[in-house]
């Protein structure tokens, strides 16, 4: 299905770079590959949001932070806060970021705009049956409010 321009304007809303949308899309190529279904800029219950949220079959629930330079990796240090919303927490980067700047306990995705690898896995730290039913519930509401937009041009997400 080919998207037109509005659709894709509500994919890419703005709030990251170029290069961070390309680390994206090939984040959400990799993660499909591994049976998970992804959503991008998810908020969280304290307040903050995910760059992507990924959720498996068996429920299991993945984070991944998207760092596209060292400048967005260092003065961004809110990424421990993810840890309390996901079964593993990853940072994705392009190829020629200095991934050994990155923290050793987190897993390590690189990615472009086409695809990715796992290159570390993240350690798992399950989450609580009731904070993943209310993150699992909170990725389909934001997947299905955004294909409703993409569908109807008209359709709210104030109710």
């Amino acid at each position: 299905m080919a998207l037109d321009r509005a659709q894709l304007a509500l994919l890419q809303d703005g709030r990251q770079s170029a290069a961070a949308f390309a680390i994206g899309r090939g984040v959400a190529r990799l993660l499909r590959t591994h049976g998970l279904a992804a959503v991008s800029e998810v908020s969280l219950a304290n307040g903050r949001r995910a760059d992507i949220a990924a959720v498996a079959d068996s429920g299991e629930i993945w984070i991944v932070e998207i760092k596209s330079s060292i400048e967005d990796f260092r003065a961004d240090q809110k990424w421990p806060e993810y840890r309390d919303y996901c079964d593993r927490l990853f940072f994705a980067v392009a190829p020629t970021f200095p991934s050994e700047i990155l923290p050793a306990d987190t897993g390590l995705m690189i990615a472009d705009r086409y695809g990715g690898e796992i290159v570390r896995a993240a350690p798992e730290h399950k989450l609580a049956g009731a904070r993943r039913k209310a993150m699992t519930l909170r990725l389909v509401h934001t997947a299905a409010f955004r294909l409703q937009c993409a569908i109807d041009p008209d359709f709210s997400l104030e109710p």
